[in-house]
């Protein structure tokens, strides 16, 4: 974990945040990279994929792990995502109204291979001003706590859920079988987020 700033009171609303296919264009930046490392035209792969990216064929090429090495280590992908529309100012605005951003992505999950993985990460936050006040790298999200999170995997929003942890699925084409509640943009997050917030400003709850 990576804090940005000196610790402050328990009883801050915390946002859990997704990188990859909630701010960032994770599909569409590896979709390019894969073209490329599989020698494809770029329309012959659908953009419209399930989780594992089964539609792009990668197994006789080596596979999902061989193909988000070559990305990482020889790509830069997660330098080069393109953000997804809103996140960057819908993320600062809420910072603003003093909910604490809270970024939790497993994006160590290949062996050897962390510190680029780390390294473009946070370039990458920097480059499109997203705050944050803490920067978690971990499978298990639950495990660092929020009162919200917003999450695309949907066997990462399943987990958290039967877990008892209030859960927004971004929506792609990856969990369009998922249940609410969900967003389709980063104005439909900030509306569930802030409804969550007055919320708990009119119980008068803390964490």
């Amino acid at each position: 974990m990576r804090t940005r700033r000196p610790a402050i009171a328990s009883d801050r609303f915390v946002l859990g945040v997704d990188l990859d296919g909630v701010c960032a264009d994770f599909f569409g930046g590896l979709r390019e990279i894969a073209a490329e490392w599989l020698e494809v035209p770029l329309d012959s792969l659908t953009p419209d994929v399930s989780y594992g990216l089964h539609e792009w064929n990668l197994e006789p090429a080596g596979g999902y792990a061989a193909l988000h090495r070559f990305a990482i280590t020889q790509r830069d992908l997660f330098a080069q995502l393109r953000p997804i529309h809103g996140a960057s100012v819908v993320l600062r605005r809420l910072s603003n109204r003093d909910v604490r951003i809270r970024i939790i992505t497993h994006r160590l999950f290949i062996k050897y291979f962390h510190e680029p993985a780390i390294r473009q990460t946070i370039e990458w936050l920097d480059r499109y001003d997203i705050p944050y006040w803490d920067l978690c790298f971990m499978k298990e999200k639950a495990a660092v706590g929020a009162d919200l999170y917003i999450e695309d995997s949907p066997l990462n929003v399943e987990r958290l859920r039967a877990g008892g942890n209030d859960t927004i699925v971004f929506t792609n084409s990856t969990n369009l079988e998922v249940g609410p509640p969900r967003a389709s943009s980063w104005a439909e997050v900030e509306e569930l987020v802030m409804e969550r917030v007055r919320r708990r400003q009119a119980t008068g709850q803390g964490r």
